[in-house]
């Protein structure tokens, strides 16, 4: 991943959407408000020099109501939801949970998604879970590969993983396979859709 500065918003406080937070809250069931900027997820976050916002930025952003920001920042894509920001949170946040819901809230609202590719790769990852009822990482990378059409980039990446075993030519399935299309099929599917 490219390196990328971390950006500062110019605040106009009169498009703040006062209720962009309590939104983010409900949908994440966590508090926003909670965060005093202590720095300590990004500290943590194995991914910040990916990031154009913190971690806690984008939950700064939450509470300035800064909705376009927010949910337009390459922050809530590059996010692996690894919870080392919220297991290290002095306040407690599971700060994984709302950059799920920013990502929820961004393609419900139909926002300008700031790592298309990333997206794409999340749409194959819940593809091979309906499907078997876990993650087929063989054939997650192949299938985005053919999406992006980037035939070639990583083969050997690819080739090395499978040497060692860390991917497995066929898949396994949940038992219960049809209580997890069930899921699926239900609505609000998301991400999976298209």
């Amino acid at each position: 991943m490219e390196q990328k500065s971390l950006q500062r918003p110019n605040v106009d406080f009169i498009q703040c959407d006062r209720s962009f937070q309590r939104e983010v809250n409900e949908l994440s069931g966590e508090n926003v408000g909670l965060c005093f900027h202590c720095r300590t997820c990004a500290g943590g976050c194995p991914y910040i020099e990916a990031m154009d916002y913190s971690p806690h930025g984008v939950l700064r952003l939450a509470q300035l109501g800064l909705r376009k920001e927010a949910l337009e920042s390459s922050t809530i894509w590059v996010c692996v939801a690894c919870h080392t920001c919220s297991i290290q949170c002095p306040m407690a946040i599971d700060i994984a949970a709302i950059m799920d819901a920013l990502r929820h809230m961004a393609i419900t609202e139909g926002a300008k998604i700031a790592e298309p590719n990333i997206l794409e790769f999340h749409k194959e990852v819940l593809n091979s879970i309906e499907r078997y009822g876990r993650t087929h990482k063989l054939e997650i990378m192949l299938r985005y590969k053919l999406r992006m059409r980037q035939w070639f980039q990583d083969m050997d990446i690819g080739l090395k993983m499978l040497a060692k075993r860390k991917l497995d030519l066929m898949p396994s399935r949940v038992k219960e396979i049809e209580e997890m299309r069930d899921l699926f099929a239900s609505p609000g599917k998301g991400v999976g859709n298209g």
